[in-house]
């Protein structure tokens, strides 16, 4: 028998495409993982770059339908790099008057992320498969999003890897063009020279402002993971950034 999760792949990634952020790993899923994968995918899910693994719903001018993905006009969240989805499901639950886009490269999160909205009957999340900054580049126009998370991104620590890296200059000025006026950018970290790189990021871009001045308290409203909680068990920092588009 094939398993659902046997169709996803990764496109290959030619010499002029952007370096991914991401590295492209296959996990085995498991049964309940694989019965969310079959049963809720075609409901919630899209691929960013197959469209025979989830056709993304498009307008006539080629751009992502979000109010065909969600059957209604709201704000936009964008979740890059959703994890196991506890963080979305749970922003999502407490902020219904918003649709949150979670965008993730790996299997096992997205197939625990639609059985944790399935379970919670959550109408709010959508759940995309593969690069995210390939997404915003292509399909999502200037001024779309309300906010974008970026919660916990690889920190690629060896140097001659931080190029892989999604918080830097040409990836911020990106994705603060989607954002609406007065929208948001989250990050949060748990790897100290990250965060000092975000930081100086960041604020070099001149159209986005930093109201707390450098790193910020965590919002109420951001969960904390187990994945964070085992960091903190461990001795990490974490730290939070949140910028607001000003111009």
């Amino acid at each position: 028998m094939t398993l659902p999760s046997a169709a996803f792949r990764h496109s290959s990634v030619s010499a002029h495409e952007p370096v991914r952020t991401f590295h492209p790993r296959r996990s085995q899923l498991g049964p309940g993982r694989e019965d969310a994968l079959a049963r809720l995918w075609p409901l919630l899910g899209f691929s960013v770059h197959d469209s025979e693994q989830g056709p993304m719903p498009s307008t006539p001018e080629g751009l992502l339908d979000v109010p065909a993905l969600f059957g209604r006009t709201a704000p936009l969240v964008l979740e890059i790099g959703s994890g196991m989805g506890e963080t979305t499901a749970e922003m999502a639950a407490a902020d219904p008057d918003r649709d949150y886009l979670a965008v993730e490269a790996h299997l096992p999160g997205i197939a625990h992320l639609l059985g944790l909205v399935e379970t919670r009957g959550l109408r709010n999340v959508r759940v995309a498969h593969g690069d995210a900054l390939d997404l915003v580049r292509r399909r999502l126009p200037e001024q779309s999003l309300d906010a974008v998370h970026v919660f916990f991104p690889d920190p690629w620590p060896k140097a001659r890897h931080h190029k892989r890296r999604i918080i830097q200059s040409d990836h911020v000025a990106l994705l603060r063009s989607r954002l609406v006026l007065g929208g948001t950018l989250h990050c949060a970290t748990d790897w100290v020279e990250y965060a000092e790189s975000m930081l100086e990021v960041l604020d070099a871009d001149p159209g986005l402002e930093n109201s707390s001045g450098g790193f910020a308290p965590r919002p109420e409203h951001r969960p904390v993971t187990k994945f964070e909680r085992r960091g903190l068990r461990l001795g990490h920092e974490v730290r939070d950034l949140v910028v607001r588009r000003v111009r």
